[in-house]
């Protein structure tokens, strides 16, 4: 493991790297928008285990399989942009509020959505994106020293502290969008929103699915 100093600098990284928008961001913030400041935080957390899952799968080299092998890596990228172009289809086409009424009940509407099926949509977002299993072979170990006696350990230890650093990242911009969400001028122009977001999902399949296996 890193020095005290080392580890801080690799928190920091983690920072900066999970404040840049992407589609786990996209998420979080859409969630919040729609359905208020818990959805965004169920959204964050199923972000955060699928994570999880990039982690120890690149630990036990799958992620090495996914960087080395064309073929596995585009089997994978091409159901995550399938995924990306579904959740961008399904805000495009969502049902524009006419007035005070339709407002009210789509706020209940995103209200009663499933905090479980808001998280299970995290998780698969980050799950199907092979990109993010390259990522974290790409950045984790340029924390471990070569003098290490266990690299796999120190690997899973670094992305468990990387993942867990990002929690206040993704609660931060949940709270947020749900502020912003409360404002009522923003809130009439709702159906605005799903479609730059529908649009944004769909533009992230396209670069998923244009994409190699080299690290992003």
């Amino acid at each position: 493991m890193p020095d005290f100093q080392h580890l801080l600098l690799f928190v920091a990284a983690g920072w900066l790297l999970n404040l840049t928008p992407g589609p786990d961001v996209l998420y979080i913030v859409a969630n919040s928008l729609r359905a208020g400041a818990r959805a965004g935080i169920a959204a964050g957390l199923g972000i955060t285990a699928g994570c999880f899952v990039h982690i120890f799968a690149a630990a036990l080299g799958v992620g090495v399989l996914l960087a080395t092998s064309a073929a596995a890596f585009a089997a994978l990228k091409w159901v995550g942009a399938a995924y990306l172009a579904w959740v961008g289809a399904k805000l495009l086409l969502s049902t524009a509020p006419q007035g005070r009424h339709d407002l009210f009940a789509l706020a209940k509407e995103g209200q009663a959505r499933s905090l479980k099926a808001i998280w299970l949509g995290g998780f698969w977002t980050n799950v199907l994106n092979p990109k993010v299993a390259i990522f974290f072979l790409a950045f984790v170990p340029q924390f471990i020293a070569p003098e290490s006696g266990n690299k796999a350990l120190a690997f899973v230890l670094l992305g468990v502290l990387f993942n867990l650093s990002s929690l206040p990242v993704n609660a931060g911009w949940a709270l947020a969008a749900a502020w912003v969400a409360r404002r009522d001028t923003l809130r009439r122009r709702m159906h605005w929103l799903n479609r730059v977001a529908g649009a944004m999902f769909i533009g992230f399949g396209i670069k998923l699915a244009l994409s190699d296996n080299r690290a992003a």
